[in-house]
């Protein structure tokens, strides 16, 4: 089966989207499949081009079985309102001759994955006129979470907007997304029963052993032993609302048994350094490798996941197999009632959005109970065996397909 991946983002950062389009895109061609990808050049969390990437401007390049042809961005240093948007308007259009290019290939299957919704139809019109089936696979509901944190702004603006998101949606023959809310999300947007599908974010349970060791790490930081670990790891985004941190570090200055670790790159890194300077509870660590990711996650006793108020139910954040992965309980931010609330509460805690006092509280309750920290941890890990190891969630998503295909 010929399959084109329609993604901006495409490895190589060991989180994210990129990371989910990449294991996937590779999962198909190892089973068979002729895979080719459509993306920006890397770029992502940094918000810069990585090294390498700047000329020339469109490539194709060989990642293992995938053929992947790169097209340019416009990147800004400040992504925000519409500067995010015309981030991602520029792809759409410096891509749309690739895409069109891969009529003559005549795929079977145009997967597109958005965050980049200005990119979905470029990619229902090429599986129109090569006869293809068209998907679009949302990671959130970007267009939603824009207006809601005020990125974007304007009811007169908005109308028009989400009525045409709506017909972009039902122009594809299947639209999936990461949790049962955002499916529902899309059934409210007048997408067709019959043409959703609940896509999860996988992890592969293979990388990620909750017996690995992280003495590295800790050497590395200047952490003992004995030190209890709470760790957040991945991108550093405006949706995070991570500068909670900061706050519970304050609050947790004099309880020298709890050490707060940030892991990653992004465009909230410069504030979260600022507000945290000469805080000695506090280390912050790049982007780690891909190959290190299980060793980062295991480092953690306790994994924190902090959101942003406006944005719940709108994402379900792709970090969160991860962390479960590596059997440590996880402490979340969000409101009651919604998925996450509903996931991270049989294998962590759930506190208020933008609580810092009960943040760190909840931090506390976790370390001072160590059996209850390990029950929740191995609860975490046989919920992601059971709901989201890497090849049941491809098998039971792709067989279908597949098999409609044959």
């Amino acid at each position: 089966m010929k399959i084109l991946v329609y993604s901006v983002n495409f490895a190589p950062e060991p989180t994210g989207i990129g990371k989910y389009s990449g294991e996937m895109a590779a999962w198909l061609a190892e089973r068979g499949h002729t895979v080719r990808v459509v993306a920006a050049p890397p770029y992502y969390p940094r918000w810069k081009l990585a090294a390498g990437y700047r000329w020339p401007p469109y490539r194709r390049e060989q990642l293992g079985q995938v053929d992947v042809w790169r097209a340019p961005i416009w990147v800004p240093k400040s992504p925000g309102g519409f500067a995010r948007i015309f981030h991602l308007f520029s792809f759409a259009v410096s891509s749309l001759p690739i895409m069109l290019g891969q009529v003559f290939w005549r795929p079977n299957l145009v997967l597109t994955i958005a965050p980049a919704m200005l990119c979905a139809p470029v990619g229902v019109m090429v599986a129109r006129l090569c006869g293809a089936r068209a998907w679009l696979h949302l990671q959130d509901f970007e267009i939603d979470v824009a207006f809601r944190m005020g990125l974007l702004k304007g009811k007169l603006f908005q109308r028009p907007v989400l009525a045409l998101e709506r017909w972009v949606l039902r122009r594809f023959d299947r639209v999936s997304s990461i949790s049962n809310r955002m499916v529902e999300r899309l059934i409210q947007k007048q997408v067709p029963v019959a043409r959703t599908q609940y896509f999860p974010n996988w992890v592969d349970t293979a990388m990620i052993d909750s017996c690995m060791r992280s003495g590295r790490y800790r050497a590395q930081l200047g952490i003992s032993p004995n030190t209890v670990v709470a760790l957040f790891s991945g991108t550093l985004g405006g949706k995070q609302g991570l500068m909670i941190l900061p706050e519970v570090a304050k609050i947790l200055k004099n309880r020298e048994d709890v050490m707060i670790v940030i892991c990653g790159d992004g465009v909230m890194k410069s504030a979260l350094l600022s507000a945290t300077d000469a805080m000695a509870n506090v280390r912050f660590l790049p982007l780690q490798p891909l190959e290190r990711l299980g060793e980062l996650l295991c480092m953690a006793d306790i994994h924190l996941l902090p959101q942003s108020l406006g944005a719940a139910d709108l994402v379900l954040p792709s970090k969160l197999s991860g962390m479960m992965a590596s059997g440590r309980p996880v402490i979340a931010t969000c409101q009651k009632g919604t998925e996450l609330d509903s996931l991270v509460s049989r294998c962590g805690l759930v506190v208020p959005p933008k609580n810092a006092a009960a943040l760190a509280a909840a931090i506390l309750q976790l370390t001072d109970d160590a059996l209850t920290r390990q029950e929740l941890g191995r609860n975490a890990r046989a919920i992601v065996e059971t709901e989201f190891e890497r090849d049941a969630v491809l098998n039971r998503v792709f067989t279908p397909v597949i098999a409609k295909k044959q």
